[in-house]
């Protein structure tokens, strides 16, 4: 498939296209305009982006040159908040609403235009050899999937899911008083039909359900990435029993409670738009979490662990958390808020912003 994968990953859904309408085309386009510029009047130095193009048989942002993502292809509308790397980026508000050919709403958002976050470099994965392991000291009988038996052992599912970084329009906090997270403007969100397989039926499969749970109250499941990040922490961290060391993995965690219940939909998903995850969007496998924040939704998934308490990972105390007004980041390190568990942030709160017109448009009357 050209993108860290190949080809034996599950077929399109018709039916999805049949339930959502045709899914919007996966159209990559250069960083140029017609007059060959990047954006803002930044001339594109050719010898680079040559360089970039005959070294890979797929279209590369010559500005991921010499980066570890130099083989990720990416749209070159997408706008880089936080430079050449790692890669986190949302699409101009004016293609995230522009209605797409064949289609009559914006309602489905283009692969190539979703949302990306990423802490570090994209894992260059393959379909063959990446593996789910399904563990911890609550799981009886522990098992390792590999993707097509997750696939094709399981039942799958397939609906539409909005994903926002809760970040979304931090540009305009950081106007008011400056946080230590970038400006994310109005556009860190979008929305594409998934299929996967639900976490309540890989959990049942390994003998984890209500009745063989003593106190699902203060079970979690974690789950862990492939990628190996840097301490945010900058220390061992509090627990000594799993101490963190320079390079820690992206990991969070839920309740059993709420991947058990019927009425959640927790997915471990392995398509968007009926096509196999972007690299940049956590080929092979991805967890995605209606309703919930994208820093709860583990990307390059590799690991599941039903545990007696909270993740104890870095990331899923050092991130995505709302801290009161008074608390500077000096205040937050030295004072231990970090592990005040009554400011993570989980549910997506409801935001609504206006499209059209957009920034310095000319209104007709």
């Amino acid at each position: 498939m050209g993108r860290g994968g190949d080809s034996k990953t599950p077929t399109r859904s018709v039916r999805a296209e049949n339930v959502y309408g045709p899914f919007p085309a996966n159209t990559l386009k250069p960083w140029k305009n017609s007059r060959n510029e990047g954006r803002e009047g930044d001339v594109v130095d050719m010898h680079k982006k040559n360089a970039v193009e005959a070294a890979v048989e797929i279209p590369v942002d010559y500005r991921d040159a010499k980066t570890p993502d130099d083989w990720v292809p990416r749209d070159g509308r997408m706008v880089r908040l936080t430079g050449r790397h790692p890669f986190n980026s949302e699409p101009p508000v004016k293609d995230l609403v522009t209605i797409p050919k064949g289609r009559s709403n914006c309602f489905l958002t283009p692969a190539n235009l979703q949302i990306t976050r990423n802490h570090g470099s994209v894992p260059k994965l393959s379909w063959d050899t990446h593996r789910l392991g399904i563990e911890g000291p609550l799981v009886d009988s522990p098992v390792s999937l590999s993707m097509d038996a997750l696939t094709n052992n399981y039942p799958t599912t397939e609906f539409p899911v909005t994903i926002s970084c809760c970040g979304n329009r931090r540009k305009e906090m950081n106007m008011i008083k400056q946080t230590i997270g970038f400006n994310w403007g109005i556009g860190a969100c979008g929305t594409m039909v998934y299929k996967g397989v639900l976490l309540r039926d890989l959990l049942a499969s390994v003998g984890v359900d209500h009745e063989s749970v003593a106190d699902i109250t203060g079970t979690h499941v974690e789950f862990i990435g492939n990628e190996d990040l840097g301490n945010k922490c900058g220390g061992p961290g509090p627990f000594e029993d799993e101490p963190w060391g320079d390079k820690v993995k992206y990991a969070t965690s839920l309740p059993l409670a709420k991947c058990l219940d019927p009425a959640e939909e927790v997915m471990v998903a392995f398509q968007a738009n009926g096509a196999p995850l972007h690299p940049d969007r956590g080929y092979p496998i991805r967890l995605v979490i209606p309703g919930y924040i994208g820093g709860r939704m583990v990307k390059w998934l590799t690991r599941i662990r039903v545990i007696p308490h909270e993740s104890h990972s870095c990331y899923h105390y050092w991130d995505n958390k709302y801290l009161p007004p008074q608390v500077t980041a000096e205040m937050a390190a030295n004072e231990g808020w970090w592990y005040k568990q009554e400011y993570i942030i989980n549910e997506l709160a409801l935001n609504s912003f206006i499209c059209k017109p957009n920034h310095n448009d000319t209104v007709p009357l």
